[in-house]
């Protein structure tokens, strides 16, 4: 249930950065947008975000049409990595086989580049 509205609560969080920091808005219209996800290995807690200079988007589950995924082994693993995320936090985790990249390394740079803004 953390895991959830921890989700949930990052959709909100994009949307209002995208609405009151021009720096984020800046840095979205330079990637020209960006879908990504984030899920458990099981995929019993799942939800994707759609970011473009247009809007954000968000939604529950996975569909097959993403840039990148984050998945994680477990929910309580998904909690400790994205309460720091930090490029150390996803290493250690991706060593360690807890997470799994699906998709461009690059574009995770380019979404650790948009989530420091917020």
């Amino acid at each position: 249930m953390k895991l959830r509205l921890m989700l949930w609560l990052l959709g909100l969080m994009l949307k209002r950065a995208q609405r009151r920091k021009p720096r984020f808005r800046d840095a979205l219209a330079e990637i020209r947008g960006l879908d990504w996800g984030i899920a458990t290995e099981d995929l019993s807690i799942a939800r994707h975000y759609r970011m473009s200079p247009k809007g954000i988007e968000t939604g529950p589950g996975l569909p097959v049409d993403l840039d990148l995924e984050l998945r994680f082994d477990d929910e309580a693993t998904a909690v400790k990595v994205l309460r720091r995320p930090t490029q150390r936090a996803f290493l250690d985790g991706m060593m360690a086989g807890n997470v799994r990249l699906v998709g461009d390394s690059g574009d995770l740079q380019k979404l650790q580049k948009l989530l420091k803004y917020l």
